[in-house]
């Protein structure tokens, strides 16, 4: 027993983790990673991206003169849409890696648009993934954000994880893992998005709000800044699908989240979650009914 003793107290002096749970449906399953230009091109900084030679994989990166970004091919009404990513490790502050639907080109100044985003850091410091929904937005200072933030339970840096945004007309559901880690209700008119939308990806400078409201910004002397992505997921109704193009389910009953999702959300949210707008008490509730 002296033996031991050492070595429980070494246990006794470890971090707790908690193990992730299994949400018990796994919506990336459903489908299979296809190549990036089976439903994605090139959109903007063609020279700040690299495909692998069969498709499966995109890099692109942040330097002094640009950023590179991607669009979708189609527009849809609903679907699911999912990519691994992996983030760069140092300092990172002041860039934002990007994947969103949106329809900003379609409706300027005027548009909706779903947001997973990663806002880099600075060396010792968790990136923060920010999820946000805006509806009949504009870029004019009028825009009303529904952020929810996270510090992952793992490293976004050391290997690729899988994040996902489901959008029917019940819902907006947001992945990682294929845990759901935020639900958006279609619950009031007017705050839901119900028009067509494209997907993105981006990396960008968006050093005046992206760390720390801006505190830290994009240093270009850690230049280059890299963004990975493959296993690209795409599932739903395009905006040209015929009316029997029924929406990808959130769950094994196809309605809403089943218990064990909703159990594994609430973990989520309970050990990793930073921010969520309708706890906010500086924000004007009246722009926020569904709150």
């Amino acid at each position: 027993m002296a033996c031991l003793a050492p070595f429980l107290l070494l246990l006794a002096l470890l971090p707790c983790t908690i193990a992730q749970p299994s949400p018990g449906y796994f919506p990336s399953r459903r489908f299979r990673p296809t190549a990036f230009g089976q439903f994605y091109s090139n959109l903007w900084g063609p020279q700040h991206t690299r495909l692998s030679q069969d498709q499966s994989a995109l890099t692109i990166w942040l330097d002094k003169s640009s950023g590179s970004g991607f669009k979708s091919l189609n527009s849809y009404r609903n679907g699911y849409f999912s990519a691994s990513v992996k983030l760069q490790a140092g300092y990172t502050a002041g860039v934002n890696t990007a994947f969103y639907l949106s329809n900003n080109q379609q409706y300027p100044g005027y548009h909706d648009e779903i947001d997973i985003e990663f806002l880099g850091t600075i060396p010792g410091e968790p990136y923060t993934l920010q999820t946000n929904v805006y509806v009949r937005g504009s870029g004019d200072g009028k825009l009303i954000g529904r952020e929810m933030r996270f510090h992952l339970w793992f490293d976004p840096t050391a290997d690729y994880h899988h994040y996902a945004v489901l959008w029917n007309p019940d819902e907006i559901i947001f992945y990682v893992d294929d845990i759901p880690i935020r639900r958006y209700e279609n619950k009031v008119d007017g705050t839901f998005p119900n028009r067509e939308m494209w997907m993105y990806g981006s990396i960008w400078d968006a050093s005046d709000w992206a760390t720390d409201n801006g505190k830290y910004r994009a240093d270009y002397q850690y230049q280059p800044f890299i963004s990975h992505f493959k296993n690209f997921e795409v599932g739903g109704c395009t905006t040209d699908s015929s009316t029997d193009c029924r929406p990808v389910p959130a769950s094994p009953t196809g309605s809403t989240l089943s218990d064990q999702q909703f159990q594994a959300m609430l973990w989520a949210q309970k050990n990793s979650m930073t921010y969520y707008y309708c706890q906010d008490s500086s924000k004007d509730r009246s722009l926020y009914p569904e709150c």
